[in-house]
């Protein structure tokens, strides 16, 4: 056996006993007597667990002997762990499953992973599985890392929303830490047919880089500016001095490189990075990531380096040549632990979330459109605002309350200051008689000086040295659900909650100890929003259990999912690179297992002029725009008005317009929100998910998937009136939905754009149910109310119409309806089909208008005038369309 003995252990216990065929030294256990199906390699170097998680999905665990428990955060559904078929010879041991396989070479001790046809997708190094003693304040711990071979041709997508601009992400170094504005989730999705989540909770490097050179500030003062910041004290002027800081870095030979920038603070305020005088990045913003990313080619020999940035940074510069390698490392572990997922994307994320806990369904109301500002300063002020929404004519869901609400009671009181708020509970009840919600800011800092913050220091439930409760003590937690229900949730039935700055902000569980100081902050750094979620959802649950959950956070870890929560992409600036940046950071996340996402359409800093500008308009028009095709759809400001009527008639008319066509679009959304419940789905889908062949497509940073058929290309330029628009490779081709021309699938076309159009397109082969226009999402138009279902020829082609309630839980007890949709195309033939499943309201007769798209009928916003009309009463039917 190679140069090292080792002990295959069939592990867990067998029902009837160990049975084993020996034949030439070779030893073959009969998997169906295994209960667990996990086995152990005992290597020099540690022991290697294979675990089977489902079927297509294998766990990877290397400890060493004195290596402690971790508790189990990320998987925690009850899924039957599947028997593998476990054979041995001289060379190899292997484990395989009806969808994944590996391979354990004896000679490297590598795995190899292949996918149900046998086809590789992914390899460890040889040499490249490490674990190092190390401490973490003053306590034992380990390092691990591992590297993986990635093959020159390979495309990775993943690791949460960044703001380094970059979607693929082969080769690029990132640190994984949760601040404002950047949401570190430790899961990668290949081009190659694999995921991988890595299965730790603290800082993780990806792509790790070993040299580094730190800058020196010049010696001349640079310019000096004062912004409107905001803190966790709430709204604040700082004063900003923007230094230039140099250095030389020497490469050892030409080759494209990774750079990671760290700032050296906590938080930064600006990139700026030039190499040989080449500006490389520029980005300014209130507040920015402490670290930024790029890949850059470097020639052999000496460059000179120059940053920008503010006077107290300490900026180091990483640097590593690119390799055909993929690296996770994480300082602080027990084990070196990572779940490996076989499949295309849909397969993968399915998987991922049948482990770690399916997304309840989002109340109808929240994919409607979310309104938001910075921030409404009285009860009046919001109620007046809310009746000019329905005055106008402008659909809206919910109206958001954001912080400060508390005034003279202190931070995140839980109470509201009646001097402002005199009767929040009747607040409330006018939103609901004019159908809206409200949404609440709630932190998870309270002031010391407020009563609550008084009694949560008395019991010690503060994480030591900061105001942050501390959520991993579960009687803190208790004490906390207890406030917020006492206190918000049962006098006021507020209908979302906003849980703010859940990094906690400014990656402040670096160096803190944590449950009641027994445990380094650092074990647990990145996983702080998964306790605060999962605290507010099963309050919720419990609480409120009649009513559907909606939790909207800053910041997520793998398995937030199961907590209804959704986030968004922090306090960004306004301009095109910072709205092409969000798009990528979301499609990255979307990636990464959560499917709740959207950003502050407009930006959340806005310039000064932002009501006159119409360079501004141009910019929060495209904003919009492009936030109708994301899970949630909403538009938050610092210090702005930000209702549309606030920016003139054009801008108000055109967002009018997207609200419009976001409510038309309601079935298929919300028929793709039962999709991500019961199938693991995504809606906002990267290219990687439908196109991982289409080599073209898998470069694309901005255009995306919107549920199955809709092709959505933003526009982040200003004054453009054509746009260049990667069509995939799809034989069926593709039907511009603004003028029912076809085009052929693999060919980047210019299409005509301006300020009411962005380019959309849809698959040919394509079902979409389009419903009226709707102030609220839960408008009735009567028992007939039409649904105009526009088919997209050229393939034959299928779509689901799901419905239930819309507001509660019924549909985990099986209380919701379907009909199944199917075009022949050949035929040009529809099949409507019987009706299956009931629930309380639901019409017991629809009207569809049937359209067959063309140039000539189906396209754009407005409800076609032509069409096949049908009553349908539950019962299969089939239909002619010409």
């Amino acid at each position: 056996m190679s140069k090292e003995k080792v002990f295959l252990i069939v592990f867990a216990l067998l029902i009837l006993g160990v049975e084993n065929i020996f034949a030439g030294g070779t030893i073959i256990s009969n998997a169906k007597r295994i209960a667990s199906g996990k086995i152990e390699l005992e290597l020099k170097t540690g022991k290697l667990t294979l675990i089977p998680l489902n079927q297509n999905s294998i766990r990877v665990q290397f400890s060493q002997p004195d290596s402690e428990p971790v508790e189990e955060l990320i998987y925690t559904e009850s899924v039957k762990a599947p028997k593998p078929q476990i054979k041995e010879n001289d060379q190899q041991v292997s484990f395989t499953l009806d969808g994944i396989s590996v391979m354990f070479d004896k000679q490297t001790e590598a795995l190899t992973f292949k996918d149900r046809n046998g086809r590789v997708i992914l390899q460890e190094k040889a040499g490249g599985r490490s674990m190092v003693n190390s401490t973490v304040q003053g306590e034992p711990t380990f390092v691990a890392e591992q590297k993986f071979i990635s093959p020159v041709d390979e495309y990775i997508y993943g690791t949460g929303q960044f703001q380094d601009g970059y979607l693929n992400i082969r080769g690029l170094t990132r640190r994984m830490t949760q601040v404002n504005t950047q949401i570190s989730i430790p899961f990668i999705l290949s081009s190659k047919g694999y995921g991988l989540l890595w299965n730790n909770y603290g800082l993780t490097d990806f792509n790790p880089a070993e040299d580094y050179v730190k800058l020196i500030p010049g010696t001349e003062n640079g310019e000096e500016i004062t912004v409107d910041a905001t803190s966790t004290s709430g709204n604040k002027k700082e004063v900003r001095r923007i230094n230039l800081f140099t250095a030389s870095l020497t490469v050892p030979e030409t080759g494209n490189y990774s750079l990671l920038l760290d700032v050296g603070q906590r938080m930064a305020r600006k990139y700026f990075l030039s190499i040989d005088g080449r500006n490389l990045i520029d980005v300014n913003n209130t507040w920015l990531p402490p670290t930024t990313s790029l890949i850059v080619k470097l020639e052999k020999g000496k460059h000179e380096i120059e940053v920008q940035g503010e006077r107290n940074d300490k900026p180091l510069l990483y640097w590593r040549k690119v390799t055909d390698e993929t690296i996770f490392r994480s300082p602080v572990a027990q084990t070196l632990d990572y779940t490996v997922f076989a499949g295309v994307g849909d397969e993968v994320i399915a998987s991922y979330r049948e482990l770690t806990g399916a997304a309840p369904l989002m109340p109808l109301w929240a994919i409607g459109y979310i309104h938001c500002r910075e921030r409404y300063n009285t009860q009046e002020d919001l109620l007046e605002n809310a009746r000019e929404f329905r005055k106008r004519k402008l659909p809206i869901d919910m109206i958001v309350q954001d912080w400060q609400y508390w005034g003279k009671y202190g931070w995140n009181a839980m109470q509201f200051d009646e001097d402002r708020y005199p009767d929040p509970a009747a607040m409330v009840k006018e939103l609901h008689d004019m159908n809206m919600r409200l949404m609440l800011s709630v932190w998870s800092k309270v002031s010391r000086k407020s009563t609550l913050g008084k009694q949560i220091e008395e019991k010690g439930y503060y994480i030591s040295g900061t105001e942050w409760l501390d959520f991993f003590n579960p009687n803190a937690a208790a004490f906390y659900w207890k406030n917020f229900n006492e206190k918000l949730l049962k006098p006021y039935r507020i209908d979302a909650w906003w849980q703010d700055a859940t990094e906690p902000e400014n990656d402040d569980l670096k160096n803190r100890r944590v449950n009641k100081g027994q445990i380094p902050g650092e074990v647990y750094r990145n996983v702080y929003p998964l306790y605060v979620s999962k605290t507010i959802y099963e309050g919720l649950r419990r609480d409120d259990s009649k009513r559907r959950a909606m939790i909207f956070t800053r910041s997520g870890f793998s398995g937030m999912q199961r907590y209804a929560a959704a986030t968004w992409s922090g306090d960004v600036g306004y301009d095109w690179e910072t709205l092409r940046r969000q798009i990528t950071g979301g499609l990255g996340q979307m990636a990464s297992g959560l499917p709740w996402w959207t950003y502050d359409a407009g930006g959340f800093f806005r310039p000064r002029n932002q009501y006159t500008s119409p360079e501004y308009h141009e910019m929060f028009i495209r904003w919009v725009q492009a936030g109708t095709f994301f899970p949630l759809m909403r538009v938050h400001g610092y210090k702005s008005n930000t209702e549309p009527w606030r920016y003139g008639d054009k801008v108000e008319g055109i967002v009018a317009q997207y609200l419009d066509l976001r409510y038309r679009m309601l079935p298929y959304i919300y028929s793709q929100n039962a999709e991500i419940f019961f199938s693991g789905s995504t809606l906002m889908r990267p290219l990687v998910m439908d196109f991982s062949n289409d080599r073209k497509a898998l470069e694309q940073n901005h255009q995306f998937m919107f549920g199955p058929s809709l092709l959505v290309a933003p526009v982040t330029k200003a004054n453009v009136s054509k746009w260049n628009t990667y069509l995939p490779d799809y034989a069926a081709g593709w039907i511009d939905f603004w003028r029912g021309g076809k085009y052929q699938g693999g060919q980047s076309v210019d299409i005509d754009v301006d300020m009411e159009k962005i380019p959309l397109f849809v698959k040919a082969g394509s079902i979409i149910p389009f419903g009226p226009v709707k102030q609220y999402t839960s408008q009735e138009e009567g028992e007939n109310e039409s649904l105009e279902i526009r088919i997209y020829p050229g393939a034959d082609a299928s779509f689901m119409i799901y419905e239930d309630e819309g507001n509660n839980y019924n549909y985990e007890k099986g209380q919701f309806s379907t009909i199944e949709l199917n075009w022949n195309d050949a035929k040009k033939e529809l099949e409507i089909g019987k009706r299956k499943g009931v629930f309380p309201g639901m019409k017991g007769k629809r009207t569809f208008n049937i359209v067959l798209v063309s140039p000539q009928s189906g396209v754009g916003i407005s409800t076609s005038s032509s069409g096949v009309t049908v009553s349908y009463n539950g019962k299969a039917t089939k239909l002619k369309i010409k």
